[in-house]
């Protein structure tokens, strides 16, 4: 079992179709939570994600409440925020972990990153910059995720 990368309301379509071509090639399942700000089968989306998008292990949800009902997060969830002063590579992933990014404009809920406080994690920035775009936010905590769990003797299993 490989990661799960969650989008809570993504408002891009190019956004959202570069991580849906990330997770497939990490071999990471993407949730989507509504509401979505454009439809997932939308030009842009497949665009982005080229000939991926049919590859993609994919689940989408109602809405949070949905989501948090059908996934159990104890100990196995990271939550992407600038609200928070914790680097993500202090983080401890394990496979099957869900690592959370909120909307391009607004981030994640204030009441989700209160319930689950010690799960809160950022990317370094200078004070210059308010936030990295999605998808490369995305990347870059991924992939430090699979670092820290990768199997050398299972080359090109992910």
């Amino acid at each position: 079992m490989s990661f799960n990368i969650v989008l809570v309301n993504p408002q891009i379509p190019n956004n959202t179709g570069a991580i849906g071509r990330l997770c497939v090639n990490a071999g990471a399942t993407l949730h989507l939570v509504k509401p979505i700000a454009f439809d997932i089968d939308e030009k842009a989306v497949r665009r982005a994600g080229l000939d991926y998008w049919d590859k993609l292990d994919l689940k989408v949800w109602e809405s949070l409440d949905d989501f948090f009902a059908n996934n159990k997060i104890d100990g196995n969830g990271y939550f992407a925020t600038t609200k928070t002063n914790k680097p993500y590579f202090d983080a401890k992933f394990k496979k099957g972990d869900f690592i959370f990014f909120g909307s391009e404009t607004a981030g994640l809920p204030k009441e989700v990153l209160e319930k689950y406080s010690e799960g809160a994690i950022t990317i370094p920035m200078t004070k210059e910059g308010r936030s990295l775009n999605l998808a490369i936010s995305t990347g870059i905590v991924l992939y430090e995720a699979i670092r820290q769990t990768y199997d050398s003797s299972l080359e090109g299993k992910l």
